[in-house]
């Protein structure tokens, strides 16, 4: 799978709102006055046979601009697949080799580039490693031996309790005034953990770059993409006495499904559509545990890199205005996100990798690098940065248990350093990750947001910040495999913050109890 924040999260350094702004206006006066010219003559066709490629065209959002630049693409060999009038951002197809090419040259276009390497066909996250599920006996034994007054399962979620989300629900378990919107693999909702906290109304999937709101859209397309199901828990598992509990137990909870039901990676198109879905339907936080695809880095010196940058960032940015936090996963390559050099051996994943060398100031990773989003690393039942989790001074702004081989708790029944949550078909099982660490990120936002419901998305990411418990640097040299080699280092940045933990540990109990 692609990207599910096994994979990465990145956080930006150079403001994204800034740089992607400029990057618009790289075509002297593609931004002025509306462009009264016809497209340029029609090209050649390609072959029926050619190969089809996903393209984002981002032009200035005004009716005039985009309906130019639609009657472009036509005229360019192309077709248009849907139109996101808001943020000026077209998805369209195009079997020409040259579409991208001719198209970036049309007036009133700002950034355009393809969205795969590989052909279309008919028809990615950021947890580390393969899931364990849980055996029924073993369910049957959790719940024989679980505590009065606890979810059956909950001895074995240590992560609620490191960051107080247990003796939070008893003050506010959430409001169902608010969503959070899981954009991932899809949401299994009939989960009995998850049924009574879903909204479908707040569902989709946007697979191909088109809302399908029909009955079970957002549900994954088989049992093994279950990344977005155990996140959706790890949120608002509903404290019901069936299995597990969620950060947020009365919150409401929302699927939408972005990941290719072939190679389960989560495309550029598929994820602005996401993000504007979440928006127009009135979501207050989104969870982006994964990275989109294919490139690890989007790179803003190569154009097709660079239109997906723009892209993603207009929608997300769109979603911010309209009252939507996005958190999103730091990661998990163990990058320094504040480095001037990562090597990338996996870019792109949806055709022959290539390895390159990267500045992460001018190569970022989209959606965890962009402006305004929370972006959240991982540590595991010690509470020390896990092993996989990046990192990176000024780009982690919180912290979060995600779990870690290496950090196993000794006073849980399962004695399993993982993060437990729900899984399709009403099973359960054990992942760890960044992806994990998101949600229990996005589960405190949405408990902050029903403490305080005027909060809007940058007050909530301070509210965040400022009651997070503050985790100092570790104090010898980090080692947690004990392999002799130092896997990281952790640098210290202003206000407290650094590297390995941003502001520090989220805190369910001080979001429901602080005013």
């Amino acid at each position: 799978m692609a990207h599910l924040r096994s994979r990465r999260r990145t956080a930006l350094t150079v403001p994204l709102g800034i740089a992607l702004a400029a990057s618009v206006g790289l075509v002297p006066g593609a931004a002025t006055a509306a462009p009264d010219e016809s497209p340029a003559p029609a090209v050649a066709s390609a072959a029926k046979d050619a190969p089809v490629f996903a393209y984002v065209v981002n032009t200035r959002a005004d009716h005039r601009t985009m309906a130019y630049v639609k009657r472009a693409i036509a005229e360019a060999g192309g077709s248009v697949v849907v139109a996101h009038d808001t943020i000026g951002v077209i998805v369209a197809h195009s079997s020409d080799p040259a579409f991208g090419e001719r198209i970036r040259g049309v007036r009133g276009v700002q950034s355009a580039g393809a969205t795969h390497t590989a052909p279309l066909r008919a028809a990615g996250t950021t947890d580390d490693g393969k899931a364990e599920l849980l055996s029924k006996a073993d369910a049957e034994a959790l719940k024989r031996t679980a505590a009065p007054g606890v979810e059956p399962m909950e001895g074995d979620q240590w992560d609620l309790r490191a960051i107080g989300a247990d003796k939070a629900a008893r003050i506010n378990p959430g409001s169902r005034k608010v969503t959070v919107a899981v954009i991932d693999t899809g949401v299994d909702d009939t989960h009995p953990d998850l049924a009574p906290n879903f909204s479908a109304a707040q569902s989709a999937s946007c697979v191909g770059g088109k809302a399908d709101t029909s009955a079970g859209a957002w549900r994954p397309a088989n049992k093994d993409h279950y990344h977005g199901t155990h996140v959706a828990g790890e949120i608002a598992a509903a404290r019901n006495g069936v299995g597990v509990a969620g950060v947020a137990p009365g919150v409401k909870i929302a699927g939408i499904k972005v990941a290719d039901p072939v190679d389960e990676l989560f495309y550029p198109e598929n994820v602005v559509c996401a993000f504007v879905f979440a928006a127009d339907h009135g979501v207050e936080i989104t969870n982006n545990s994964y990275y989109v695809d294919p490139w690890l880095y989007n790179c803003k010196d190569d154009p097709d890199q660079r239109a997906i940058l723009d892209a993603v960032n207009r929608a997300q940015l769109y979603a911010q205005r309209k009252g939507t936090l996005n958190v999103a996963s730091a990661g998990n390559s163990n990058h320094d996100l504040d480095s001037h050099a990562i090597v990338d051996k996996t870019s792109p994943d949806d055709s022959t990798p290539v390895t390159r060398t990267i500045d992460p100031h001018e190569c970022l990773d989209a959606p965890a690098q962009l402006p305004g989003i929370v972006t959240t690393s991982g540590t595991g039942v010690k509470t020390l940065k896990a092993a996989y989790s990046s990192y990176g001074k000024g780009v982690v702004d919180i912290t979060a248990p995600g779990g870690d081989k290496y950090q196993t708790p000794t006073d849980t029944p399962s004695k399993n350093g993982n993060i437990l949550s729900t899984m399709p078909n009403g099973e359960y099982g054990w992942l760890r990750g960044t992806s994990m660490a998101a949600p229990h990120a996005a589960g405190v936002a949405a408990l902050l947001k029903s403490t305080h419901p005027k909060a809007g998305p940058a007050q909530l990411r301070g509210l965040l910040k400022a009651q997070a418990d503050r985790m100092e640097c570790p104090a010898e040299p980090y080692d947690p495999d004990s392999d002799g080699d130092v896997d990281a280092v952790c640098e210290n940045g202003g206000k407290g913050d650094n590297g390995f933990y941003g502001s520090g540990l989220v805190d369910a109990l001080d979001a429901v109890k602080k005013k």
